[in-house]
């Protein structure tokens, strides 16, 4: 009997003094967040213009960093994405490097001064690096102190004029059926307004691309963005507007359609590239690399125009771009 009492004190003492699971932005609550019907957010059509930019995978961070991000390429970009006098740009994730160091964005609030200034505006979705540096709650913090306007949200919606509808979703969270982001997609996916022609979600982790074998493997869609994708392919033909879907994570440039939605690759913002082995049933089969980039989108009568516009030569003295892919996106009848 006290050889059994002793075995269980020491059992209790071993479970006191193990440490408690570390919260990870898959396992951080997700109930009490603000999650209502509608767009969080509005822009008029007389203030949107026809322009706007989606693109990712930037790793704002100490500009001294070579190895982890290339602050030239990423300032370029920048530049020559305010040149294109958008009037809303869509970030797709891992805007700063390390979300848990708050001087990553106290960097991105410096080298995007000019977007400030021409009055832009800036739609962030949550990454992988967004939680960067092991504590989870702190990181979230952050983003959230950088960007009010996002306190206590993880996805939300934003209308751009009457005709394009964006929405931002958090792939760090579950995405499977029954979690609070499912319930929250599904109902704006139902309920888009009369006038959308166009819908643009917005995420990190890609739900379609190029399945890699050899190089880059861990970076294949996974169960959580694949189950989005299967929700998007049983209702996205239902609605009365195109969809299409910007992911980054893997730091090249990708475009597949599945179920009449477009999906993107956009991770060209400044990361280290990545070379990608092309499926068969990618549009995009240039072999040319790197594919830093963004994507311009032109807002027409009957169609949304997309273009893929690459940095030449990263390494030259002076920026040189061109349209590299270019599609559309054409009004339902």
């Amino acid at each position: 009997m006290t050889k059994i009492l002793v075995a269980a004190l020491t059992a209790a003492a071993l479970l006191a003094q193990a440490p408690a699971p570390r919260v990870t932005s898959m396992t951080l609550p997700t109930d009490q967040l603000i999650s209502e019907p509608g767009a969080a957010f509005k822009i008029s059509d007389a203030e949107l213009g026809s322009v706007f930019i989606a693109y990712g995978d930037t790793r704002f961070t100490d500009p001294t960093n070579l190895r982890q991000a290339n602050p030239k390429v990423r300032r370029w970009l920048v530049e020559k994405i305010a040149s294109e006098k958008p009037s809303a740009i869509l970030i797709n994730g891992d805007l700063p490097l390390n979300g848990g160091n708050a001087g990553d964005y106290a960097v991105y609030n410096a080298e995007s001064k000019i977007w400030r200034d021409q009055n832009i505006h800036v739609f962030q979705t949550l990454g992988n690096h967004e939680f960067g540096g092991g504590d989870a709650v702190k990181a979230l913090n952050n983003w959230w102190n950088a960007f009010p306007e996002m306190k206590n949200r993880r996805w939300y919606a934003a209308q751009l004029g009457s005709r394009v509808y964006a929405m931002a979703i958090d792939s760090d969270a579950p995405l499977t059926p029954g979690s609070d982001q499912d319930k929250w997609i599904r109902q704006q996916l139902s309920s888009l307004p009369v006038s959308v022609d166009f819908l643009v979600i917005t995420m990190h982790h890609p739900p379609v691309a190029d399945i890699q074998t050899h190089i880059e493997v861990d970076h294949n869609p996974r169960p959580n963005e694949i189950a989005f994708r299967d929700l998007l392919s049983e209702m996205a033909p239902k609605t009365h507007a195109r969809v299409l879907v910007s992911a980054g994570h893997i730091h090249n440039y990708e475009r597949n359609i599945v179920s009449d939605v477009t999906y993107l690759v956009s991770g060209g913002g400044g990361a280290p590239p990545y070379f990608v082995e092309r499926t068969k049933d990618d549009q995009y089969q240039s072999l040319m690399f790197p594919n830093y980039h963004y994507v311009k989108f032109t807002l027409l009568a009957d169609r949304l125009h997309a273009e893929m516009v690459k940095l030449i030569d990263p390494e030259a003295d002076q920026p040189a771009y061109a349209v590299k892919d270019q599609f559309d996106l054409l009004v339902k009848k």
